[in-house]
Parts: structure tokens; sequence; C-alpha cells
């Protein structure tokens, strides 16, 4: 016991304290800061000399530990707590104001930022839609299909013992919408999608993409992908006109309501690395086996 003591005392001893601990404690002033202020929509210097570090270090050890910026940090608090505004019949111009932004226009910018959609869009969340669901069986695991009066509108996978966790990640794609359970009404759907003896086309599957305008050219981009290939998220920004927009793209990719019908598994990430899948990324995988199987079939 004596020992233990020692050792701590000398490790609180100024100068002494490691550089991880140093480094901590660096962040975690800068996050105790963040976290307080951040409807001041406060500067990166402001944030660095609460953190007692110059932009540049809190910039790079920020990142390091939290895997964002601060300013990212920053944003996503800001986001968080309009989303809240929103979501309880705030309007824009308030949600806004309430979160430290100079107005709708500065919302706006960080909703298609960091969502792919306006903020008005968001907030709509397909009040006046019947969505029928049913669950099947697919190659993948169980399938959740998803349809309006129109067409095939959303797509999702589950593991067994998962699947009501899955279509509540499906519900909150339109929280405003009205479920309505129909098995049978949806089977169709579900043979058509995985059995390839259905696959005509003279009689292609009706699909409808509820989303934002960005998204859904990104989504309609999908579809022209070949099955057996894959493309990069910036070549998919490049399709669009949108060079710079990668991220945003990922985002949109990310919430494809209509995965393996809207091929989202076939777009990788920067140098064709296989990244995260909304489902997982070994049913990724198994989907882009599948697909080669197929290809090397006919």
């Amino acid at each position: 016991m004596m020992i233990s003591a020692i050792h701590d005392e000398r490790l609180a001893r100024p100068g002494l304290q490691s550089a991880a601990q140093r480094d901590y404690d660096s962040v975690r002033r800068a996050i105790a800061f963040i976290s307080e202020h951040w409807r001041a929509q406060p500067t990166i210097e402001a944030m660095a000399d609460a953190a007692a570090l110059t932009p540049d270090e809190l910039h790079h050890l920020f990142r390091r530990w939290a895997g964002l910026t601060p300013k990212a940090f920053m944003q996503a608090l800001t986001l968080d707590h309009a989303k809240g505004l929103l979501r309880d019949s705030a309007s824009i111009l308030d949600a806004a104001l309430d979160s430290g932004l100079s107005g709708p226009g500065r919302l706006h910018d960080l909703f298609v930022t960091h969502e792919a959609m306006s903020p008005g869009e968001w907030k709509n969340g397909g009040a006046g839609m019947i969505l029928r669901y049913g669950f099947h069986a697919s190659p993948f695991g169980t399938a959740i299909v998803i349809a309006s009066d129109r067409g095939l509108a959303g797509l999702a996978f589950a593991d067994p013992g998962q699947e009501q966790v899955s279509f509540a990640d499906m519900k909150r794609r339109w929280p405003n919408a009205t479920y309505v359970e129909d098995h049978d009404g949806t089977v169709g759907l579900a043979q058509r999608i995985f059995d390839t003896r259905l696959w005509r086309p003279d009689q292609p599957l009706r699909v409808v993409l509820i989303g934002t305008d960005f998204e859904v050219r990104v989504w309609e981009t999908l579809l022209k992908i070949p099955m057996g290939r894959a493309v990069c998220y910036s070549d998919i920004a490049n399709k669009i006109s949108k060079p710079k927009a990668s991220r945003a793209v990922g985002a949109a990719v990310g919430r494809n309501p209509v995965s393996f019908v809207v091929p989202c598994h076939r777009a990788l990430g920067k140098g064709g690395a296989l990244t995260g899948y909304h489902w997982g990324i070994t049913r990724k995988q198994a989907m882009l086996g599948w697909e080669a199987g197929q290809v090397g079939v006919h």
C-alpha cells in the first residue's frame, strides 16, 4: 500500500503527468467549454483558449481523441437541439435563433451538410403517407418490406431477434407516416426482389423513392451501377455534378430506404474501401458475393 501511495503521489506532481493524461485533460476542457457555450457559436480560438492550446493543436488533438473536429462537435450539438425544437413543432426561424444561429439560412446549410435535406423536409417526416409492411425471408436475413400505394418504398434487413429493432429504425425515417402490418400484401414484392426468375426488364419493379431532391439524385445514380460493379462516393458526386459533395453523398447513401434494390452496397469509400453499411459489413459482403455469383451464372 505504501508503494502505491508513493506512486500515485509522484504521478500527481507537476511535470510528471503523462502526455496522454495532459491530452485527455485538454480535450475534456474543450468538450466542457463547447457543451456549455455552443449556443454562442464560439470560435475555434475561444475553444482553444479554454483548453490552453493553440487552435491548430486543439483541432488535431480533438480529432484524434474524439474522431471529429471541435467545430463538427459544436455543429452536432446545435443540430441535435434544432431537431428537438422542430420535432416539438417550433418554426424553422425559431429553431434557428434558439440554436444560436443567425437565421434560417444558417440552419438550412447545417441540415443540408449533415442530413442532406432541408429543415422543412426533415420536419415533415412523411406526414400523410400510409405505409404497409411485412417481414419476409431473404438470402440476407429477414427482409422488412415497406410499400406505399405506388410501389416499394422501403427495404431493410434484420438478424434473428432484431426484426423490431430494424423496423423501428425504418420508422424513424418517416416518423409521421401511418404504418399498417400487411404480410400478404407485401409478400409479392419480396418475391419480386429476391427471386431472380422474376427479374424481367419488361416488367420493372415499381420503386417509390421518398427523400430530398439531393437524396433521390444519389439513389437514382446508385440504380445505374451494374450488378457486379462498384463505385466510390466521389464517382457518384461527380455523376450528379457535385464533385465536392462526397461527404453528403455518403450520408445520402447511408439513408437509402430501399436497400439492395437501390444498391447502396455497391458504393465504396475512398480508394475502394469496403466502408460501413447500415445493415452490417458482413451483409454488404454477402450481397456483393451473391451478385458476383449471379453475374457468373449469366
